[in-house]
């Protein structure tokens, strides 16, 4: 089942406890972000209210007791995208409460999948589907048995490393 528009949100809202996203695209062209980027790329200040409404949205799951995170598969060096990623988005969804680690698979594979996803409470996975460009085509609910996507997720855990312990390692990759 596809869902879009408001099956989309309805869905993402919905979770208990727990969402949990694997996001492995090199770079994600979505229009909303299409003048940020081109800010960034100039040089131009990040915005003060950059990303304010997925802030919002992370602080409520938070304050209702629910838990959201990612783990940012890399491949060294990184594209511009996710210099801007690490520049202007990660560091306010950190803030924000977001749990973000970085897996850097430059040197080792490990058996992830060359596909986005999130997990909710273990009981749903909803994959996103993109184009090589990093349009998004579509998202597809996929329910029943979840255990491969809990194994990737632990795969993900165990060989990823918070946010800013990958810019410690690596020096200010934002750069």
């Amino acid at each position: 089942m596809l869902l879009d528009g408001e099956q989309w949100r309805a869905h993402f809202d919905g979770y208990q406890r727990e969402a949990f996203r694997l996001e492995v695209q090199p770079t994600y062209t979505m229009p909303k972000e299409t003048e940020s980027l081109s800010r960034f790329l100039r040089g131009e200040p990040k915005p003060v209210d950059h990303n304010a409404a997925w802030h919002q949205r992370v602080r409520g799951f938070l304050a209702a007791g629910r838990s959201i995170g990612r783990v940012r598969v890399v491949r060294r060096p990184l594209t511009d995208y996710q210099r801007y990623q690490f520049a202007w988005g990660i560091p306010g969804n950190i803030a924000a409460g977001e749990d973000i680690r970085i897996l850097d698979a430059t040197e080792q594979d490990f058996g992830l999948p060359n596909q986005d996803w999130w997990l909710f409470d273990g009981s749903s996975a909803v994959q996103l589907n993109f184009r090589p460009d990093g349009t998004q085509i579509n998202r597809e609910l996929v329910t029943g048995e979840m255990g491969q996507y809990e194994a990737w997720k632990r795969i993900a855990l165990a060989h990823s490393v918070p946010f800013v312990e990958f810019l410690k390692e690596h020096g200010d990759a934002r750069s």
